[in-house]
C-alpha cells in the first residue's frame, strides 16, 4: 500500500467534506514540520507522553503500531489537531481519526532505512511525492 492509498483510507468517506489527498498530505507534513525538531521532535513528543514505542515503531523497519485518535490528541493537543483539520479540509471531529490512520504510514515512508533523517529535516513536497510514488 502506498501513501496515497493510506490518504484515501484516512479520508474515510470524507471526500464530500472537502478534504483532498494533496491537502491531507500537505497538512500532515506541516504538522510534522511544526513539531520542534521535525520528525525527531515528533518522536520526542510521543516519548514524553509515554508513547515512544508507538512512534519508534513507525520509524523502525518492523510493523507499525497503531495509534488511537485519543492518544494522538494527548500528544498533539487540540490546537494542533484543529490546525490540521483546517489545513486538510476535514471536519474538526474527524481530524484525530484521519491523522491516526495517516501518520504511521507517513512517518514510516519518511524513514525508509529505519532511522530519522539527519537533523530531522523533512523533504520538500516535490521530493516527498517522488519518494512516495
Amino acid at each position: 500500500m502506498d501513501i496515497f492509498d493510506v490518504v484515501k483510507a484516512g479520508m474515510g468517506g470524507l471526500s464530500g467534506a472537502g478534504g483532498s489527498q494533496a491537502a491531507l498530505l500537505g497538512a500532515a507534513m506541516s504538522l510534522l514540520g511544526g513539531q520542534g525538531g521535525g520528525l525527531g521532535g515528533l518522536v520526542q513528543a510521543f516519548t514524553k507522553h509515554g508513547l515512544g514505542d508507538v512512534a519508534n515503531s513507525w520509524v523502525g523497519t518492523g510493523q507499525n503500531l497503531p495509534i488511537s485518535p485519543d492518544q494522538l490528541s494527548k500528544v498533539l493537543g487540540p490546537q494542533q489537531l484543529s490546525q490540521f483539520a483546517q489545513a486538510a479540509g476535514v471536519p474538526p471531529d474527524a481530524a484525530g481519526s484521519t491523522l491516526a490512520s495517516l501518520l504511521p504510514t507517513l512517518v514510516d515512508k519518511l524513514t525508509p532505512d529505519g532511522q530519522l533523517p539527519a537533523g530531522g529535516q523533512l523533504p520538500a513536497m516535490d521530493a516527498l511525492l517522488k519518494l512516495l510514488s
